[in-house]
């Protein structure tokens, strides 16, 4: 991904940093676009932004591509403050090669060098931790600051008129001057030979001290100080893999609880397991979340459809967010039996599924986040379009809204996109969405109403308030 383009940040509004707005309803507004904004040329593969992420505190943000590239932005250090409120402008903080391309002897494979995901580590010191990982091989990097100083002037041993100074009076010392400020990314640990599949997804525990990875088939357990071991504490690999019916696609700790874990399958199905239990934790009793499917609407495409793309616990710890093809839906760890909100994103693709497997377009795997209080759900679609869900109304279709270049005034507030769902005339025709326009990754700031989303190679940033602020 590219970062010295141009950005639509000059009129940026910003907003509050430090605290969520008590109003349930949320208006947005463009911020930023960092990216390569030149249409004439199009993106090339290794430019295609994989993961966004936000640190725990809001203050840095961080994107990977499939290039192996990682990027940190930093927000606004300046102070600067419009109409009482921060400014919600990042800017760029650190860019470094997390990732090369590797080739796999043994299996005569090639490992891509593309970032799967990015974790941050919450911050103890100055120095920023985080945890990158591609298919095979876990990172950890340190992101620090270092001041680049410089002497000014020499030994002062003549007087200004060129005479020669006598010994010990007035002799000055060269003196260092800060020139720059330097930021360096070195990497500090690499967790490798663990996978025999491909890794996606990572996950910090609360305790700080260790991390999970997972595949396919097994979630391994580190510890950041320890790079030759792991524990392995799920392993779902049949010992007949003609008998494999499933495989993990998400997984990641409890916010709050450093013993308890939950990861999602291909089959919708998603366990919430206790480390304390036993070692491996897909053996003792789990708690098993599945939605029923309403046998009315099985088909061929049913099991593909189901299959969970990400799973995200609440900033309480009390639910579970899961993101299917066409659903978002909300769990409560007090009940197993059924979701308690199912948000429609994608419904109105249902009759369009044989097309959208033709296409691959049914294997998109997309993200979501919750906000800050837990209170609105934000997650991707096609045509670079994004939709936010106001949590209680599941009856609303909730609110669509584009990412694109045209669309982005930052002295307007966002004009709400609708799609045809078959059912009604309205603005947008589901047959004209565009397949290879897509949002897969998302990410809403801990703290504020800001949300951070990848559109291809660009990286759009978004800052919402109650109307009565705008």
């Amino acid at each position: 991904m590219e970062v010295d383009s141009e950005e639509g940040t000059s009129g940026a509004v910003p907003m509050d940093v430090d605290e969520v707005d008590g109003d349930d309803n949320i208006q947005w507004r463009f911020s930023q676009i960092k990216g390569n904004l030149d249409n004439e040329d199009a993106p090339t593969d290794a430019d295609l932004i994989s993961c966004v992420e936000f640190s725990p505190d809001g203050e840095f943000l961080a994107t990977g591509d499939k290039g192996g590239r990682v990027v940190i932005f930093q927000r606004d250090q300046s102070g600067k403050y419009t109409n009482g409120q921060r400014s919600s402008e990042y800017n760029v903080y650190s860019t470094f090669q997390s990732h090369e391309p590797e080739f796999d002897y043994l299996k005569s494979l090639e490992i891509e060098e593309k970032i799967n995901q990015i974790r941050f580590l919450k911050k103890k010191n100055a120095s920023n931790f985080i945890i990158s990982t591609n298919d095979k091989t876990v990172k950890l990097w340190k992101i620090s600051e270092r001041e680049r100083r410089m002497a000014e002037g020499g030994y002062n041993t003549r007087n200004e008129d060129g005479t020669k100074r006598l010994p010990g009076k007035h002799l000055m010392l060269p003196k260092l001057e800060r020139m720059e400020l330097i930021v360096e990314a070195s990497p500090r640990r690499v967790y490798a030979n663990a996978h025999t599949y491909h890794i996606n997804s990572i996950s910090v525990n609360s305790d700080q001290e260790t991390f999970i990875s997972s595949d396919d088939l097994r979630i391994n357990l580190w510890h950041h100080e320890v790079t030759s071991q792991s524990y392995n504490i799920v392993d779902i690999k049949p010992v007949n893999m003609e008998e494999l019916t499933e495989v993990i696609t998400a997984a990641e700790f409890h916010p709050k609880n450093c013993n308890l874990l939950a990861y999602s399958s291909s089959k919708g199905i998603i366990r919430l397991c206790d480390m304390r239990a036993s070692a491996l934790c897909d053996q003792n009793p789990v708690i098993f979340y599945e939605e029923k499917e309403d046998s009315n609407n099985r088909s061929f495409f049913s099991e593909i459809i189901s299959s969970v793309s990400d799973v995200k616990f609440s900033h309480s710890g009390n639910f579970i967010l899961t993101r299917d093809y066409l659903t978002v839906n909300v769990w409560d760890l007090r009940k197993d039996d059924h979701p308690i909100e199912t948000y429609n994103v994608h419904e109105y693709l249902r009759s369009k599924l044989c097309v959208l497997y033709e296409n691959d377009s049914i294997f998109d795997k997309f993200e979501c986040g919750w906000s800050g209080d837990d209170k609105h759900i934000v997650t991707g679609s096609y045509s670079n379009l994004f939709r936010t869900f106001r949590r209680g109304d599941t009856a609303s279709e909730g609110n669509t809204y584009e990412a694109s270049v045209d669309a982005c005034d930052p002295n307007s507030v966002l004009r709400e996109r609708t799609i045809n769902t078959g059912q009604r005339k309205r603005r947008e025709d589901a047959d004209s969405l565009d397949y290879l326009k897509k949002i897969l990754h998302v990410s809403w700031h801990p703290n504020s109403n800001i949300i951070a989303l990848a559109a291809t190679n660009n990286l759009y940033i978004f800052e919402g308030r109650a109307p009565h602020l705008f």
